[in-house]
């Protein structure tokens, strides 16, 4: 079954959340599947992080975006939901957008109403298209997939800029326009929260970053609560990686030590990781030598 499908029967399933977390790259896809998560979401600050060495700014290119989406297809299997930042440019390029992405594997993507360069959806000076461009950049999105399963969703940042209200009149629009999902982006109270379950006509996305963000952070108890279809988050890989090298690279320095020493992980675990095993059961499958 496509990936495609297996994520939309998931939406269509009553009762039930999708928990994706957030990966950047092929080893980050790989623990989340052996953790026995069902989705992956592809962090495009993330990315941009771990690819580019730069912040969420809109610097990584729609080629680059899926460069790395295909790969973490290609590592698990699993249903792929990927930031595809704001389809980069009109919407003409949403349509080749959505196009590559498909060609990808990837099963959904949200596109956001941000203007270019766009920024991080948590950081101050956002701007955003007016609401009639955006509706036609969502249909356009959905008049090119080839695959009917794909699904669209609709980010808006227009909270930041003009208010809850806003920010719920575009969702309810991009799903007129034929958006599968809706997701209003940096909410900050508990209250708007409940809220965008209730008003918005479709199932709904939010992103669950933590407590250093500005949304309050849920449990997936309190999203199936509150009426959420799908939980993104995006930091809950590469948090951990950063400030875990910073603790190696200080073991390293002041100690001369290169590992944690409470965390050991050689080279053996790391390649059990990712795969070794299967790799080396295809190599048997497909040697000339027999070994007595």
């Amino acid at each position: 079954m496509k990936a495609s499908t297996v994520l939309r029967r998931y939406l269509e399933t009553p009762g039930k959340v999708v928990i994706a977390p957030g990966a950047y790259d092929g080893l980050s896809a790989r623990l989340i599947a052996e953790a026995g998560f069902e989705a992956i979401y592809m962090t495009g600050g993330g990315t941009s992080a771990s690819r580019l060495g730069q912040p969420d700014l809109g610097l990584m290119t729609m080629t680059e975006m899926v460069a790395n989406a295909a790969m973490i297809v290609e590592c698990t299997g699993l249903p792929v939901i990927a930031d595809a930042d704001t389809g980069y440019g009109n919407a003409l390029n949403v349509i080749r957008t959505v196009r590559e992405y498909e060609r990808a594997g990837v099963a959904a993507i949200h596109l956001e109403d941000q203007v270019l360069p766009k920024k991080c959806g948590f950081m101050a000076g956002k701007q955003v298209v007016p609401v009639e461009e955006f509706v036609q950049k969502i249909k356009a999105a959905v008049d090119s997939r080839r695959d009917p399963d794909f699904i669209v969703i609709a980010r808006t940042d227009a909270g930041a800029v003009y208010g809850f209200e806003e920010a719920i009149t575009r969702a309810n629009l991009c799903i007129e326009a034929g958006a599968d999902v809706a997701f209003v982006e940096a909410s900050t109270t508990l209250d708007e929260l409940r809220e965008i379950p209730r008003r918005v006509k479709a199932p709904c996305l939010t992103n669950v970053s933590g407590p250093a963000s500005k949304t309050p952070p849920l449990t997936t108890v309190e999203l199936a609560q509150l009426g959420y279809k799908i939980g993104i988050y995006p930091a809950v890989c590469i948090g951990p990686v950063l400030h875990g090298i910073r603790k190696a690279l200080k073991a390293l320095s002041e100690k001369g030590l290169g590992w944690n020493l409470s965390e050991p992980a050689g080279p053996h675990e790391l390649f059990a990781a990712v795969g070794l095993k299967e790799w080396n059961l295809l190599e048997q499958k497909y040697t000339t030598e027999k070994k007595d």
